[in-house]
């Protein structure tokens, strides 16, 4: 008997029909849709505002003449980049409503305008579709609820960023040629002693000018930066911000920028991409250019290069730490001139000033930190010196200087003039921008000489040789200006110190510590019984105590 055989039957396929929620089904049948619509300009310019204007009329219009469409808003930005989400307010507050269930869609004329950063796009509208927000993209024709989208917003996005790439690029070229013309983006707004007039040429604020004098004449005094801020602010002098309380960091600008002697540097900082808009000091990565006589200067160039020298001391003074403690004292003390030019003859280390109390009685010494903190480990005879027996001292040397002949101050003279008029020191800086100059000039003939038929023609060998030679060039150029700011800074020193000392030979004065750290290197402890003075210059003189 045969068995049967069992017949598979034939594979079908049933649809489950998904789920639907009646309920919501029928609420966004009838409901309106909540719609918002973005706009942008990139400027400010009067242009880009009334394309501004026409866009907000156009959607206000479309918008409400839907009958199922309501409008939320019309959200708009303007003078804002669109590389950049940080600062577009109204962009950002469109999409916090979004997230809270107020938009359901957007409508934006194109893909540019929403954002030139593909990364951007892309981002958001994933966001907004994960919430069933559209966004619509009128140029493109996209919807960017529809999940096929993202390839074609991609492509798209990717455009808009290159388009903003290349106006980075012919901006950043723009501003390259501007520079090597000489010309000098000034902001005044928020720039002490300095204002443009009707025609934009650059003036200076008298008022204003005596308050930069004055900052740079309490520094060269032996102020710090604190007590200048505190000046500042006990005068009510408002910050270049308008602002009542300074920092320090303003100071040390306003001390540092080479704009108050009428010359200005391009290109001290620049924007590291367009897209990040990140900025950077720039410490070569960019040509810097330095332009003389700019406009009118605030500062005398002699002031201003023994304030730059000035800043360089005190940051260049070594710190010396205090017994018991684990930090450092300041490099540099405003109080008493002696603090920082006051040594110790034995170990080179410098003194302090103390407070001792003997029988009731206060006294003020001078004493060798390391004899205070280690005893005679390290400084063995180093001896206490009363401040009154060394300020006496170091007046009466001052004077006795004063009073030599005038071999000495002729000598005196020779010293600090750093060899001024040595003819090793020949500036050839109109040279050396002369033949700059030139080489750029051959660079540009050898481009224009090269076309897309003649791309062999490049001479390589010579486009390496004069780009070695620009390069020493330039390097000339910056010691050139370094000697020349140390020249003025000699002579101006060498005026001050002569004035001084002439004032002086007729005139007794008390000790002035402003005085003493205008004309004085240092002064050693020898003895007990003996100091050093040295002069600014080299000259020294010793005197008893």
């Amino acid at each position: 008997m045969m068995q049967a055989t069992s017949v598979q039957p034939p594979k079908t396929v049933r649809i489950i029909p998904a789920t639907i929620d009646t309920k919501a089904a029928i609420t966004q049948s009838y409901r309106q849709l909540q719609v918002a619509a973005y706009c942008r300009v990139s400027t400010k310019q009067d242009e880009q505002l009334n394309s501004y204007e026409v866009q907000r009329t156009h959607y206000e219009e479309r918008i409400r003449t839907e009958p199922k469409w309501s409008l939320v808003g019309i959200f708009a930005d303007k003078g804002i980049t669109g590389t950049s989400m940080k600062k577009r307010d109204e962009f950002n507050k469109m999409l916090r409503l979004c997230y809270k269930g107020k938009i359901d869609m957007i409508i934006v004329k194109s893909i540019s305008r929403f954002a030139r950063n593909t990364l951007d796009v892309i981002k958001i509208t994933r966001k907004l579709r994960e919430i069933n927000v559209d966004v619509y993209f009128e140029e493109q024709g996209i919807h960017s609820i529809d999940p096929t989208s993202e390839f074609y917003i991609t492509i798209y996005g990717s455009i808009a960023q290159s388009e903003s790439e290349n106006i980075s690029a012919n901006v950043k070229w723009g501003k390259a040629q501007s520079a090597k013309q000489g010309n000098v983006p000034f902001q005044c707004k928020h720039f002490l002693g300095y204002t443009k007039n009707a025609d934009g040429e650059i003036e200076i604020v008298p008022e204003e000018a005596e308050i930069i004098r004055e900052i740079y004449e309490r520094y060269l005094s032996g102020e710090s930066l604190h007590g200048i801020k505190c000046y500042l602010e006990a005068k009510e002098i408002p910050t270049p911000a308008g602002c009542s309380v300074w920092r320090q960091e303003t100071i040390r600008s306003i001390l540092s920028n080479e704009k108050y002697k009428g010359d200005a540097i391009i290109n001290k900082t620049y924007v590291s991409d367009c897209i990040s808009k990140r900025i950077k000091a720039n410490k070569g990565e960019r040509n810097k250019y330095y332009i003389e006589n700019n406009h009118p200067a605030i500062i005398d160039a002699g002031t201003f290069a023994r304030v730059q020298e000035e800043i360089a001391r005190r940051s260049g003074k070594p710190k010396v730490k205090q017994k018991g403690t684990k930090t450092e004292l300041s490099r540099y003390s405003s109080k008493y001139a002696l603090s920082e030019l006051l040594i110790c003859g034995e170990c080179r280390t410098p003194y302090r000033r103390c407070t001792w109390t003997a029988k009731g009685k206060r006294k003020i010494v001078w004493r060798c930190i390391n004899r205070l903190d280690y005893g005679k480990k390290y400084c063995h005879h180093s001896p206490s010196i009363e401040e009154s027996l060394l300020q006496n001292a170091v007046m009466r040397a001052i004077m006795q200087t004063a009073k030599q002949n005038i071999e000495v101050l002729k000598t005196l003279k020779i010293h600090i003039g750093m060899g001024l008029t040595d003819e090793v020191t020949e500036d050839k800086t109109l040279d050396i921008q002369i033949r700059i100059a030139e080489i750029d000039a051959e660079f540009q003939k050898m481009l224009k000489a090269v076309s897309a038929d003649n791309a062999d023609g490049i001479d390589e060998e010579r486009i390496t040789e004069l780009m070695n030679e620009k390069q020493m060039l330039t390097v000339q150029l910056e010691q050139y200006a370094t000697m020349r700011q140390k020249r003025e800074s000699a002579k101006s020193r060498l005026d001050e110190i002569f004035t001084i000392l002439d004032g002086l030979q007729n005139h007794q004065m008390k000790y002035d510590d402003t005085l003493v750290r205008q004309i004085i290197e240092c002064v050693v402890v020898e003895s007990k019984e003996k100091i050093k003075v040295v002069f600014i210059g080299g000259t020294e003189i010793e005197m008893t105590l």
